[in-house]
């Protein structure tokens, strides 16, 4: 039971957390970018994409080592990523645990109220099997 409430809130929650990671992919590619200009070939950033995947590794906390920079700049820009990177961590764990909050809320209303664990449809007939709007098997105790 509990699988499916994460099946659905991750279902629910799929845009947003597209939107989310499509924004983190541009701001990795800022990044990747500006360090590559900032830092240049002689600190490891060789070309843009090893400086997406710096700021890839940086971002996501992993912090291989492997590339760092050595200017100020760098360095300054290195930890606003850094700090960027925890906010990234909690944002989709935010969206999540709030599509499994509704999704338990329209789960736990639908037993007293007849409503689709599925979709949400509210259903008129109490001794329906299926829903109607989604087709899917209504589980009821």
């Amino acid at each position: 039971m509990a699988s499916l409430f994460l099946i659905q809130a991750l279902k629910n929650s799929r845009e947003k957390i597209l939107v989310f990671f499509g924004a983190v992919l541009i701001i990795v590619t800022i990044v990747g970018t500006i360090m590559y200009l900032i830092e240049g070939p002689s600190s490891g950033f060789v070309s843009i994409p090893v400086s997406i995947y710096w700021a890839i590794v940086t971002i996501t906390t992993v912090g291989y080592g492997d590339i760092s920079p050595v200017t100020p700049w760098g360095q300054f820009i290195a930890s606003l990523l850094m700090l960027t990177g925890y906010a990234i961590i909690a944002v989709p764990t935010g969206i999540l645990t709030s599509e499994i909050s509704k999704t338990k809320k329209i789960t736990f209303v639908g037993e007293k109220n007849h409503f689709c664990r599925d979709c949400g449809h509210q259903i008129a007939e109490k001794n329906a099997n299926y829903c109607s709007n989604c087709g899917s098997e209504l589980h009821t105790k």
